[in-house]
Parts: structure tokens; C-alpha cells; sequence
């Protein structure tokens, strides 16, 4: 792997790029993006050149696509024409049924290979990237099928998740879409719930709060334009997260009392303990 083209040169897209050259990588680095995002990307030393999509394409070994949902099932076919013969095309968006299926109905000069690295801020923006950002968390991989990890190009690109600090977990892409559900798309619909609760009532304007409500709306500083492509391709999963968190919630009105809270606070915290074990 000599030459790598980053599509969408933002927090992720970025992120990737400093990580993979504070790991050695000592190949170019070609970033495809808005003209703001290419010139910031450039001032900061992220990436080495800018080009065309076409033109960034044909040279990669490994294109990687850090795009919104929508744009990069949109890239893809785009890709086709002029991708490298025997390049790895991979992608860090946030669902992964949409993304796999359409791949594998446009690309067949190259080879595709679902990603979702489990990192992010809530600003975006290569000004926010950092070469850490993936430091200890899970970077999971959607083959449709074992071989997919075995191919040459497959292989060098699985031995560099751990060196950027991340841990390889292979996952079907249902298997992810449904995960996902529960243990991120829930996360930020939770936050984004409370705060637009929140937003308009009196109490908050008091300034009569401590870090639990700041810790509470963090997620709900999310940007609603990556938001928006996760809940369209992955609706019916985040349906069944919140009809369980919506259960969980009523259970919590209907017997608001010491001994029945006190086992939901009790489960509560083993989750909350085993998660922060985990970090």
C-alpha cells in the first residue's frame, strides 16, 4: 500500500490520515474533498496533495471513503470506471447494509470491504481530526463472507488497524446495523430527546444544573447532516431500540417506587461499570 485517497477529508477522514502516519505509513496521501476542506487539510499537514476524484482513483492502492451515508453509496458507482484493478475500496460510515449492498452491485474492478471505526467528536471538521482518535476502540470490519478478509490487499489493511490503536471486530453487516442501534443510534437519540425536552422550559434557564445535565446533551451537539443519512438506512433497527427504550422508560412511570427503581439502578450500574471497564 503507496498511495492512499481519502474521500471526504474531515473529522474521520483526517483523523485516519494522521493516524496512519503516526503508525509509519510513509506512502501519499491523496485527499478528495470540498475546496475548504482540502485547503484547511493542506495548511494543517494532513494530507500530502489534492486531485480529482478520478484522477486520486486511478493512482490508490487503498481509497478511503469518509463521506455521509448517502454520499458514499452515491461515490461508489462513481468509483467503477476509474478505480485501480486489485485496490481496496473501504468506507467508515455509520450503517452498513445500505453502504454493502450497493457495493456489491457497482464495484467489481476492485475490491470493497465495509468499515465503521466506533470513534468521533461532536465537532466536525478536519480541524478537529486527531492522529489518537482511534486510539483503543473498536474498528469493525462487514465482510459478506470469510474470504474477503483474505485477499492481499484485505490483509495489509486489517494489519493496520491495530497499529493506528484500534481493535478489529468482524461483524455481518446486519449484525452491525442491528449493534449500532442500542450502542450508538439510541445514545444520541437519548441526548437529542432530553435537550429539545429541555429546550424552551424555564428550569434550564436558571443556570440550577450540575455536570449531569452537561454530561446528559453532550451527543445532542451532533450535527443532524450525519445524523439524518443513519436514520434513513437504518430505520427499522432504531425503531426496535426505541420501542425497548420507550418500554424501559414507561416501566420507570408506571412503578416509580424505592424497591423496583433500586433494581433498575442496580442493573444500570453493572451495564454503566462494564462499559467503563471496557475504556
Amino acid at each position: 500500500m503507496k498511495t492512499v485517497a481519502i474521500f471526504g477529508v474531515g473529522l474521520i477522514g483526517g483523523s485516519f490520515a494522521l493516524a496512519l502516519r503516526r503508525a509509519g505509513f510513509t506512502g501519499r496521501i491523496i485527499g478528495v474533498s470540498s475546496e475548504e476542506a482540502i485547503r484547511a487539510a493542506l495548511a494543517l499537514d494532513v494530507i500530502h496533495e489534492a486531485l480529482p476524484a478520478d484522477v486520486a482513483a486511478a493512482q490508490a492502492d487503498l481509497i478511503y471513503l469518509a463521506q455521509p451515508i448517502h454520499r458514499i453509496i452515491a461515490t461508489l458507482a462513481e468509483l467503477e470506471p476509474c478505480v485501480k484493478p486489485g485496490a481496496l475500496i473501504t468506507d467508515a460510515g455509520s450503517t452498513k447494509q445500505a453502504i454493502v449492498q450497493r457495493a456489491s452491485q457497482v464495484i467489481s474492478r476492485a475490491q470493497f470491504l465495509g468499515g465503521h471505526p466506533m470513534a468521533g467528536r461532536e465537532r466536525r471538521g478536519v480541524e478537529a481530526a486527531e492522529a489518537g482518535l482511534f486510539q483503543g476502540r473498536p474498528y469493525v470490519l462487514t465482510p459478506q463472507s470469510a474470504s474477503e478478509l483474505e485477499t492481499p490487499a484485505a490483509r495489509e489493511f486489517l494489519a493496520w488497524i491495530p497499529k493506528i490503536g484500534s481493535v478489529p471486530v468482524i461483524l455481518t453487516p446486519a449484525e452491525h446495523d442491528r449493534t449500532v442501534a442500542f450502542t450508538s443510534h439510541l445514545p444520541q437519540l437519548a441526548s437529542t430527546a432530553l435537550a429539545a425536552t429541555l429546550d424552551g422550559r424555564p428550569e434550564p434557564q436558571s443556570g440550577v444544573y450540575g455536570p449531569a445535565l452537561v454530561d446528559s446533551t453532550r451527543l445532542a451537539l451532533s450535527s443532524f447532516d450525519i445524523w439524518g443519512d443513519i436514520f434513513d438506512t437504518n430505520r427499522h433497527q432504531i425503531l426496535v431500540a426505541l420501542d425497548s427504550y420507550i418500554g424501559k422508560l414507561q416501566e420507570f412511570r408506571e412503578r416509580l417506587d424505592r424497591d423496583a427503581m433500586r433494581r433498575h439502578f442496580d442493573a444500570a450500574a453493572h451495564l454503566a461499570a462494564q462499559v467503563r471497564d471496557r475504556n
